[in-house]
């Protein structure tokens, strides 16, 4: 039972230390590129300062001016402004401005070339829209993580965007991020079982975290990181092989959803009661079912602290059961049944009334 997962766990490790060797020639080169462009830079000033000086030095000399005109002379041919000279020129002060003029001429392109290669290379390289991505997701609170981004993640995200949740997604493979960025989302490049790249997908902050990947032991992993770094952290763990739900569980995971389990339980209802499942379906789905289902807490001092089940239906919000800890469930409350704070309530009604109840809460 643990074998399959354990070699699950050395496959991947070797995936990943390639993918990080991998990253970390990319990271090489761009520090390349950054000490490039800072020379570059450096190499920029000292040459401006240094003809700068050299043509002070020449109008000192040639002429006998004094070294604040010669330098002032120096400064509106090099910057091409074209003011009357300090004095006149004779034959060689002539020479000389036209050599600073043409050494201002080449540095002027030689600043717009300097400039477009940096600009080129910052976008060809992805980076600026990497510093837009950071930002973006640095800035988000109480969001969803979804790590793994296959054909099970982007099925779990497609269904919290519509949702009205913000989502980040968390992979090591590019294709898979390129596919979340086309579909209009923030992505984090990186493993998700290194605290560093849950971190900088605001893991401290997020509402969630769903953990999706093709691999028993990397959803281990993941949820073990993640538990680590946000204790109060609701997490959804994936499981495909037998016994590989209890591991996630153990790991710290709220909820295990294995796809398998789900399919056949979900195949069965359709066969025996497929009426009730297609309902169920379009309640908690987002089509377009006007009846929907929502779950809502009961918060200390909140709007639903010591209202009564039946002030709720005569809103036209009908309460299914109500929850005390994690699965400790009272259907059908009576109407006097009085809401308590730490309970939850699993509700139905009109898309707009549940809508306007997730508004007050």
């Amino acid at each position: 039972m643990i074998r399959p997962v354990a070699v699950t766990a050395r496959g991947y490790t070797r995936r990943v230390i390639s993918q990080r060797r991998a990253t970390d020639r990319v990271e090489s080169r761009r520090v390349r590129f950054d000490s490039i462009t800072v020379n570059h830079l450096r190499i920029w000033v000292l040459l401006v300062l240094g003809i700068a000086a050299f043509g002070t030095a020449g109008y000192v000399v040639l002429q006998g001016w004094s070294i604040g005109d010669a330098l002032y002379m120096t400064v509106i041919t090099l910057t091409t402004v074209g003011y009357k000279e300090v004095g006149e020129l004779d034959q060689l002060g002539r020479i000389w401005t036209m050599l600073l003029s043409i050494a201002a001429v080449g540095i002027i392109f030689g600043t717009v070339g300097l400039v477009a290669e940096g600009l080129l290379a910052e976008v060809a390289s992805g980076r600026r829209e990497a510093r837009r991505m950071e930002r973006a997701v640095a800035e988000l609170r109480d969001h969803f993580i979804i790590c793994g981004y296959g054909r099970v993640g982007s099925m779990v995200a497609g269904e919290l965007v519509e949702g009205g949740q913000r989502v980040v997604v968390v992979d090591i493979r590019p294709e898979s991020l390129d596919h979340a960025r086309a579909d209009g989302l923030l992505v984090v490049a990186g493993d998700g079982t290194s605290d560093s790249v849950l971190i900088e997908a605001g893991v401290e902050r997020a509402r969630g975290l769903v953990t999706a990947i093709d691999s028993d032991a990397n959803n281990v992993y993941v949820t073990l990181s993640a538990r680590a770094l946000n204790p109060t952290l609701f997490i959804v763990g994936r499981a495909s092989a037998v016994g590989a739900e209890a591991k996630v569980l153990q790991a710290g995971a709220n909820r295990v959803v294995s796809p398998y389990t789900m399919a056949g339980r979900r195949i069965a209802e359709l066969a025996i009661r497929p009426r009730v499942a297609d309902f169920i379906d379009a309640a908690l789905s987002h089509g377009e079912l006007r009846v929907s289902m929502e779950e809502v807490e009961v918060a200390p001092g909140g709007p639903l602290d010591g209202r009564t089940v039946g002030e709720l239906r005569d809103e036209g919000i009908f309460t299914l059961a109500i929850v005390r800890g994690e699965s400790d469930y009272e259907a059908n409350p009576s109407p006097d049944r009085t809401l308590k704070s730490g309970e939850s309530l699993v509700v139905s009604g009109s898309t707009e009334r549940l809508a306007g109840l997730r508004e007050r809460v």
